[in-house]
């Protein structure tokens, strides 16, 4: 495992799983929020979004978390172990909700970029309708039968996963 793409709905843990994964790793961690907006909230336009992706899963090692479904295929036809955080839409809404609490909003440096809005709640709120087929359609053209892909449902299940990768890894 040295080239892992972290993809789910937002709250659903891609940057905790993304942090641990690259402490137990020693792999860097990219947040495509923090590639994707500057600390105006400003977005970087697509083609060098897309450049910037292509840049970093050319390195040897890597771990990005980030959803970003038009620049998706870039980091999975590069990794070696997709992981799916597949928890349900309760769990994700009160998990944008705590983080909202935990870290207040704007950028934190740790990839946390909370700005909750109406937008974000219809997102999460809708995602395994509406994005999970899209993400799950992507993952079985470019990944399955290539890397690894994980699905995690739920925080117990993804910390004793954590643990049993920590243990291999040591």
């Amino acid at each position: 495992m040295k080239k892992v793409a972290i993809v789910g709905s937002g709250g659903s843990g891609k940057s905790y799983v993304a942090r641990e994964l690259g402490r137990i790793l020693h792999a860097p961690v990219t947040h495509l929020d923090a590639a994707f907006y500057d600390d105006e909230w400003n977005e970087l336009p697509v083609e060098k979004f897309a450049q910037v992706q292509r840049e970093l899963v050319a390195r040897p090692k890597w771990v990005i978390d980030g959803n970003y479904n038009s620049t998706l295929p870039i980091r999975l036809e590069a990794c070696d172990t997709v992981v799916l955080m597949d928890i349900s839409t309760p769990a994700a809404l009160y998990g944008i909700i705590s983080r909202q609490i935990r870290h207040g909003a704007g950028h934190k440096g740790n990839g946390v970029h909370n700005r909750i809005h109406w937008g974000v709640i219809k997102y999460v709120a809708t995602y395994r309708r509406k994005m999970r087929p899209r993400v799950m359609a992507k993952i079985e053209e470019l990944a399955v039968g290539r890397a690894d892909v994980v699905l995690l449902a739920n925080r117990r299940q993804t910390r004793r996963w954590l643990r049993k990768v920590a243990a291999e890894h040591r």
